[in-house]
């Protein structure tokens, strides 16, 4: 786990609310604080949609929303002329991708084993930070998933320009 304090507010923002860089994570959960607190829950309601959405978007294997889908009312509660008091989201990794970390860092772990490969964006008190997490179904003294997830944030960051301060 580490926490990365961004250096640039604005650019993050842009990258997260304006471009599509944060898209294909899933969103478990979060909260925009303006002039009231707006909660976010991200599971998804599959019997919301119809059978046909449900197979063409293989909505039965998804858990949550992904960014993407969330974004624009996200953006809608953030944007205008005055900073939110506080907002919090917590993202997770998505499976294909979760798969993916996993046989490139050769992790001795299988993707039933992860529970979700985790990324918190709070800001509050004029603050940015990024806080990684991992969570198993298994228990391990084996702390390579942990790094390799650590890795993967900072260069995701760096390919965004987004800078960082590790404190």
């Amino acid at each position: 786990m580490i926490a990365l304090q961004m250096q640039d507010i604005r650019t993050f923002m842009s990258r997260l609310l304006l471009s599509s860089a944060f898209d294909a994570f899933l969103v478990v959960d979060g909260n925009i604080t303006t002039f009231n607190t707006f909660q976010i829950d991200g599971r998804l309601h599959p019997d919301y949609y119809s059978k046909e959405e449900q197979e063409a978007d293989r909505l039965e294997e998804q858990r949550f929303s992904r960014w993407q889908e969330l974004r624009p009312f996200c953006l809608e509660l953030i944007k205008g002329k005055r900073t939110p008091l506080s907002f919090r989201f917590t993202f997770q990794l998505s499976p294909e991708n979760t798969q993916k970390l996993l046989i490139q860092s050769d992790s001795p772990l299988s993707s039933a084993d992860v529970n979700g490969l985790v990324l918190n964006i709070r800001f509050e008190n004029g603050g940015l930070t990024c806080t990684t997490a991992t969570s198993l179904n298994i228990f391990t003294l084996d702390k390579s998933l942990d790094q390799a997830w650590d890795q993967m944030v900072q260069k995701f960051f760096l390919q965004q320009n987004l800078p960082f301060l590790l404190p």
